[in-house]
């Protein structure tokens, strides 16, 4: 890669776009949450538990729709699932000039999801987010979805980041399995959109064909994009 097109890939991972809507008012009051370090690897790790630990993590109100899976909409929130925590983390680095994608995968989680399983009628949890980012001189991935309170409730070790290597889900929490990865999308500079819903609706095909929008759960998708 020369270094025209290096400079070109490293702008796609650091602009904003209409969902990581970093210069927007929401976004902005939630930065200013983040406590600012001179030295970058502890700013990216201040960034990340910030987002960690500032949204109780929620699996059981999932909105697919663009105009609502946006950075801001999501800054407002007290509560989130792991592709919101990981649009918001995404939005921030980039905002604080670190180069920052979204990754996705396919995982199954063996502690406490009884609940969750009873709803997607399947055991994988399908189009699991995460963050990669360009910090200390190389890329690693973070997990901003369980906060400290879901990690006491669920028996789980918080899960901690050192800004320089990979920090995905523990394979196991004590003696007992814990989250195993069964597949991995890759790196995407933005949501693709289309990706996750033909996905999601190949996986959870009930929820798009009986909706669910109750207190206790609720599905959200764009009617066009499901369609494609």
């Amino acid at each position: 890669m020369n270094e025209q097109n290096e400079a070109l890939n490293w702008q796609e991972f650091l602009k904003e776009t209409p969902q990581m809507d970093y210069s927007s008012q929401e976004v902005k009051q939630f930065i200013q949450t983040i406590p600012v370090h001179s030295n970058p690897v502890k700013q990216a790790i201040s960034i990340y538990e910030t987002v960690r630990d500032s949204f109780l993590y929620d699996p059981y109100h999932l909105d697919l729709r663009p105009e609502f899976l946006k950075a801001s909409v999501v800054a407002t929130k007290n509560r989130a699932w792991c592709v919101e925590k990981a649009l918001l983390a995404c939005a921030c680095f980039r905002a604080f000039g670190f180069p920052a994608r979204l990754g996705f995968g396919i995982v199954k989680n063996h502690i406490g999801v009884e609940k969750l399983k009873l709803y997607l009628k399947r055991d994988e949890i399908v189009f699991h987010g995460y963050v990669e980012i360009y910090s200390d001189g190389k890329w690693s991935k973070c997990t901003p979805a369980f906060d400290p309170r879901i990690c006491k409730l669920s028996g789980v070790p918080l899960l901690e980041w050192d800004g320089s290597e990979d920090s995905l889900f523990q394979a196991f929490a004590g003696n007992h399995r814990f989250m195993e990865y069964l597949h991995f999308y890759g790196e995407f500079a933005d949501i693709p959109f289309e990706l996750m819903h033909s996905e999601m609706k190949a996986y959870y095909p009930d929820l798009f064909h009986n909706p669910i929008d109750t207190k206790a759960f609720s599905f959200h998708f764009d009617s066009r994009l499901a369609a494609i």
